[in-house]
């Protein structure tokens, strides 16, 4: 086989080449920083919900798998929970921890699955997606409130600021532009209707969209992330989440019985670098907030490398 029709290279050299062209951009200013979050509501508010809504528009509940979400977070949190152990219970060790297991599975993710696998390989991804925040966010808020209430030996209003945290957390991510179009799609779905071309239309090419926009942020984000000062601890959170991680996964998976496309995602989506959510409770809590941005950068610019090994294998086996 000639190796540039291999699907690994096929499927990951669009992806990194969309990075390269966003870092470069960021790098030569073509797209200021100030720009970026725009930019990013832009992703999150038009594109990636009009692709997700679409996706999941046409699938029916009983042919959905429930079993690969159960196996990822028997994975996701036992290895948050010894990150945790390992370093102290804290909330500087809640973050990092959280850091070694949360996956940016919606800007590299979900366009890299679609390119690799096809619709069926996404929609195992976002039935992983509507809950991966949902619950990894809840747990780490509620962890998080401990770690701060026994920090700072409160005693009263402790479990208070637990419900309050976990409330929080809970409508944060349900009420967000990414569980809930995956949500209203399925909704929709179970009516038997279809969506007239007019509308269609429109929102295939805002869904078509998201991909290419999504990773030259990505590219854009790491002109401007600093690394220096922070490898030893960065690299050790890279160890945990693209490498311990989906080997646990795939473990995981296999003790459910899980095999072919669905084990294949959830390896996959256990390989993707740390998602952008980690740094929004480094910076809550103010806790290892350049850590946080150095560890991102460095694991995505190293998962071309471990997506490619695990990508690789998984076809093979």
């Amino acid at each position: 086989m000639n190796f540039a029709s291999h699907p690994v290279f096929a499927s990951l050299t669009p992806v990194v080449l969309l990075i390269a062209a966003g870092y470069l951009a960021g790098r030569r200013q073509w797209i200021r920083q100030d720009a970026v979050k725009d930019l990013s509501n832009l992703v999150f508010l038009l594109l990636i919900p009009a692709l997700l809504f679409r996706t999941m528009s046409a699938v029916q509940l009983e042919n959905l798998d429930l079993r690969p979400i159960l196996s990822y977070f028997v994975a996701a949190l036992g290895l948050l929970a010894a990150g945790i152990v390992w370093r102290g219970f804290n909330t500087r060790s809640v973050v990092m921890a959280l850091g070694g297991v949360f996956s940016n599975m919606v800007m590299i993710g979900v366009p890299l699955v679609e390119l690799a696998y096809g619709k069926q390989g996404l929609v195992t991804l976002l039935t992983l997606v509507s809950v991966h925040a949902l619950i990894l966010l809840t747990v780490a808020s509620v962890v998080l409130e401990f770690a701060s209430a026994r920090a700072s030996r409160q005693g009263d209003g402790d479990v208070k600021r637990l419900m309050s945290a976990a409330s929080s957390a809970i409508k944060g991510t349900l009420i967000h532009p990414i569980p809930l179009p995956i949500i209203c799609g399925l909704l929709f779905a179970q009516t038997g209707w279809t969506l007239p071309v007019v509308v269609d239309k429109p929102i295939q090419w805002l869904g078509s969209a998201f991909g290419p926009v999504a990773l030259v942020l990505v590219g854009v984000s790491l002109a401007n992330t600093p690394l220096r000062g922070h490898w030893r601890d960065a690299l050790w959170l890279c160890v945990s989440k693209n490498l311990v991680l989906p080997v646990l996964v795939g473990l995981s998976a296999w003790s459910f019985g899980i095999s072919g496309l669905p084990l294949t995602v959830m390896v996959v989506a256990a390989a993707l670098p740390i998602g952008a959510n980690v740094f929004m409770f480094a910076q809550r809590y103010q806790v290892v907030q350049d850590l946080t941005t150095a560890s991102m950068g460095l694991s995505t610019v190293l998962s071309v490398f471990s997506l490619s090994l695990f990508m690789l294998v998984m076809s093979v086996l």
